[in-house]
């Protein structure tokens, strides 16, 4: 009979997330084979921050969102050594408001 083997290789990677006031990443070591979802739940980041709800925030790797078009969705992506997963808030101003904004803001000061 074979020995089974209970050695699961872990890797490195980094939880980011980041206030306008604070940016925190987190290293942590997960198994080979983990989800981006996964990582996050193990990084512990969502007891430093409870307001971080994922069913309503986008995540990423290295600025890339997992999105189920261009990458795999967050519970679906395979990290991989040294990524970065970040968990991206929502926009408060739109760029393309906030650059309304400025422009209106800029010909009233003239």
């Amino acid at each position: 009979m074979a020995k089974q083997n209970n050695y699961h290789k872990t890797i490195r990677v980094e939880v980011a997330f980041a206030l306008p006031a604070q940016q925190v990443i987190l290293e942590v070591q997960v198994k080979e084979g983990c989800s981006a979802i996964e990582a996050i739940e193990r990084s512990g980041i969502q007891e430093n921050f409870p307001d971080i709800e994922l069913d309503k925030m986008n995540v990423g790797i290295f600025s890339r969102v997992l999105n189920g078009k261009d990458m795999p969705l967050p519970h679906e992506y395979v990290l991989r050594e040294n990524d970065r997963v970040e968990i991206y808030r929502p926009l408060e101003n739109h760029p393309r408001q906030a650059r309304i904004d400025r422009v209106k803001k800029a010909r009233q000061a003239s």
